[in-house]
């Protein structure tokens, strides 16, 4: 293929996630080289167009002018260009790093480097499409992983009609963001919406079938039980996508190392989203993700902004694929959850906890000093939006007031 040189750009994004769309979004003149061939589009509405609830088209970011099928392969530094794929070559000023993660293939065994068939991460748009279009009710479906990714795709399958079975080798679900009281409300609805879900569960390996083209046909567990499984979804978390970073010979630990400028190692390269390690830090989220990318479009403006870091909120909606009576473990409807800072307390943490069951809500937090730490809130969200501001400025909480108005209506304030 003919190599194609250009003239170089103010700025060249590699990555149209995201971060890279938010960047092209506030800085006239980008460049942005995308590997996917779809438009930019919100990573966080993947389980709801695997659920059917929403077409592809409707999770799309703002529109962005990117090289849409087009793989950066190398980074010249000392020429300050990027080669292409496709036999491009494009210069830069500066160069921003937005490639992301790939996801976490566990070493099991019968699997590969080629994924047996029926067998599927759960990281792109095409991971997405690829798994709505073998799943079907009545289908076994096996998902492997129970943080946040594992939970979301196991209510979507549920929500096609698959008979999901959901394995977490932790000993309970989101155990990054979750305590065990409420983890376990978690787990009572994905239950009461057919899912099976196995904690403290260490998968082996998957039985594929023989041939040319083996495909899945069960998951083999660490005590020797199978779960049978037509669909297996690889839900096991992310990993920084730093290999052409590293190969460039920028430096990279965790992720991508960067400063409060988002800048690598090299003054004219940086890096954002899940690439990126700050502060020894890799946060995988999207709120940090698009923080980064706002500080860093401020940085490329040549206007002072740093990046300190991210007090970011998770949050998950999970809904009924259809109408039910309504029990203590299982009401009518969704249920809503949201986490924030560290809900496991530490030696002389001040731990205050309402729950109701009538209502199936529950809401705790963790008080450090004169600080909130972290907390949980499940089922009803009416205080998440105080509690979430006090903890992401980091204030004070008034001298006096009582702790356990912090889990009324109005986080106390």
């Amino acid at each position: 293929m003919r190599t194609q040189t250009e003239n170089a750009a103010r700025v060249v994004v590699i990555g149209a996630g995201m971060a890279g769309a938010r960047l092209a979004a506030r800085v006239p003149g980008v460049t942005v080289i995308g590997e996917e061939a779809h438009a930019p589009y919100n990573r966080v509405l993947l389980a709801e167009v695997l659920a059917g609830r929403y077409e592809p088209d409707v999770i799309a970011l703002p529109p962005a002018e990117v090289r849409r099928g087009v793989r950066a392969v190398r980074i010249d530094r000392a020429e300050r260009r990027v080669l292409c794929d496709d036999g491009s070559v494009i210069g830069y000023e500066r160069l921003v790093l937005a490639t992301g993660s790939n996801p976490v293939l566990p070493p099991l065994r019968g699997l590969g480097n080629t994924l047996p068939d029926g067998v599927h991460p759960f990281r792109t748009l095409d991971d997405c499409l690829a798994l709505r279009e073998a799943v079907r009710p009545g289908v076994r479906a096996v998902v492997i992983g129970g943080g946040l990714l594992g939970v979301s795709a196991a209510r979507a399958l549920a929500e096609c009609g698959a008979q999901v079975v959901l394995a977490q080798q932790g000993e309970h679900l989101m155990e990054r963001q979750l305590d065990a009281e409420a983890a376990g409300m978690l787990r009572r609805h994905l239950e009461a919406l057919g899912v099976e879900v196995h904690t403290e569960c260490r998968v082996r390996g998957l039985r594929c079938t023989d041939g040319d083209t083996p495909a899945v046909r069960a998951v083999e567990l660490a005590d020797g039980y199978e779960l049978e499984a037509e669909i297996t979804v690889l839900a096991c978390g992310v990993r920084p996508r730093a290999g052409l970073a590293q190969a460039a010979g920028l430096e990279v630990r965790k992720g991508v190392v960067v400063d409060d400028e988002l800048r690598t190692s090299d003054p004219y390269v940086h890096a954002v989203g899940d690439c990126a390690e700050h502060d020894g830090t890799v946060y995988g989220l999207a709120g940090a993700a698009l923080e980064q990318a706002d500080v860093l479009s401020e940085v490329l403006a040549g206007r002072p902004a740093r990046y300190t870091g991210t007090r970011a909120l998770t949050r998950l909606t999970l809904r009924s694929p259809a109408p039910a009576p309504a029990t203590a473990a299982a009401p009518v409807g969704g249920l809503d959850l949201a986490a924030f800072g560290d809900s496991r307390p530490l030696p002389g943490d001040d731990v205050i906890r309402l729950a109701d069951a009538t209502r199936n809500a529950y809401r705790t937090v963790v008080v450090r000093g004169d600080r909130l730490a972290g907390g949980v809130l499940f089922g009803d969200l009416a205080a998440v939006g105080t509690l979430a501001r006090t903890w992401q400025d980091d204030d004070a909480l008034p001298a006096g007031m009582s702790l356990l108005h912090l889990l009324t209506n109005d986080g106390g304030f």
